[in-house]
């Protein structure tokens, strides 16, 4: 039987496929250790217990997600797919998620349905939709009597006093409040006068925050068509809605600063356009006022009859060279064609004959050798003045 010979990276590659193909993305209980974060945002560390390490990475784009720091010593609960590095031949996880160990019911729930929606690409950054520069109106979805509609209220005022706040009251916590929510939502769109949506509130435990974590405020948010921004508790705080939406803030003031431009820094880039181009328009009207003062002060302006003349000289000297082109090329002409007169009459049958040559024809076909004939055959004779018929006597012998 033939061996089979195996390169490194051959061997590497599949390897890194059965093992890749056999585990399928998997959730991996641990203690960090050896843990570093690369310039890029990059995170590696290593998952240990007391008998086993593995080495982890999570990139960037996740680890920007994390609402903990990690620190050797950490017990965590982490999804990962495992993967092979095929450049050192070590197999690794590649985080997807990771959590504090020993997390609770609603956690878990939370982790569950974010999994779920994530699958049917509720996620995706593909679908996500631009927040408009400058809005006209701003649909607010909160508790009218929170302290997140008055941060709202106060930083547009400041920052963008042109555009309209239209407040949809709702329940924000509660039994009921996701329903509120997701109808709100839904009604804005219907509505159809806004440019974007804020949605959110102040900052709570989980339990108060849970009306964002659930599935018809994540539909509701996924399928309008308006633009939302996600404004749930603070900065640390993250939610389904805060995935879902095309934005998301880390407090409804930072949620209100993303909806509209500041009006201070747009005057500002006004007053800037406004001085460079008239600085720009001055310059040219100066560059242009000084190429007229040149003008005006050249030769062709002092003596224009003078450029005049001088045009017209050179448009007789001009005219000159093309009519001598012209009489050089007919004299060539004139040339060629006697030329080829000389040669037609040089190939006239008629001049032959000038010159003591005859021309002899058996019923009416030139005759060009003797063989064509025999005794007794009529032939016509044409000589240069006249023709005659003779008889054939005798024939000689052809050469």
């Amino acid at each position: 039987m033939e061996k089979r010979i195996y390169t490194v990276s051959t061997l590497t590659r599949e390897i890194k496929e059965v093992l890749e193909k056999s585990f399928p993305r998997l959730w991996v209980e641990g203690e960090i250790s050896n843990y570093k974060r690369h310039t890029s945002g990059h995170l590696y560390f290593t998952l240990k217990d007391e008998n086993a390490q593995i080495r982890c990475a999570m990139w960037r784009f996740k680890a920007d997600e994390l609402r903990f720091r990690l620190e050797d010593g950490l017990k965590i609960l982490l999804e990962a797919d495992i993967q092979l590095y095929e450049k050192s031949g070590t197999y690794q996880l590649v985080v997807q998620q990771l959590q504090p160990a020993g997390i609770g019911e609603l956690q878990l729930a939370f982790e569950q349905l974010k999994k779920r929606l994530q699958a049917e690409g509720l996620f995706d950054p593909e679908r996500k939709k631009e927040i408009p520069l400058y809005p006209e109106r701003i649909g607010v979805v909160t508790s009218p009597t929170g302290a997140a509609i008055r941060d709202i209220v106060s930083v547009i005022r400041r920052r963008y006093p042109p555009a309209e706040i239209i407040l949809y009251p709702v329940k924000v916590q509660g039994s009921g409040a996701a329903v509120e929510i997701a109808e709100a939502i839904k009604n804005f769109n219907d509505y159809g006068v806004v440019d974007v949506l804020i949605v959110g509130r102040g900052g709570g435990s989980l339990e108060d925050l849970w009306a964002f974590n659930e599935e018809a405020v994540a539909r509701a948010i996924f399928s309008s068509h308006i633009p939302v921004i996600s404004a749930v508790g603070h900065e640390v705080d993250f939610s389904i809605a805060d995935f879902v939406a095309d934005r998301r803030a880390p407090t409804p003031s930072a949620a209100a600063e993303m909806a509209v431009p500041d009006r201070s820094e747009l005057l500002g880039v006004l007053a800037y356009y406004r001085e460079r181009y008239q600085n720009y328009f001055i310059q040219k009207l100066n560059t242009y006022r000084d190429k007229i003062t040149a003008f005006k002060k050249s030769y062709a302006f002092r003596r224009p009859e003078d450029i005049l003349y001088q045009k017209i000289q050179r448009l007789d000297e001009l005219w000159r060279v093309v009519q001598s082109a012209m009489d050089y090329a007919m004299e060539r002409k004139k040339q060629r064609l006697l030329n080829l007169k000389l040669q037609l009459r040089t190939l006239n049958p008629q001049e032959v004959l000038r010159r003591g040559y005859s021309i002899c024809y058996k019923d009416g076909q030139i005759l060009k050798n003797v063989k064509d004939l025999k005794t007794l055959d009529i032939v016509q004779v044409k000589l240069h003045k006249g023709q005659f018929i003779s008889q054939v006597q005798m024939l000689g012998e052809s050469e």
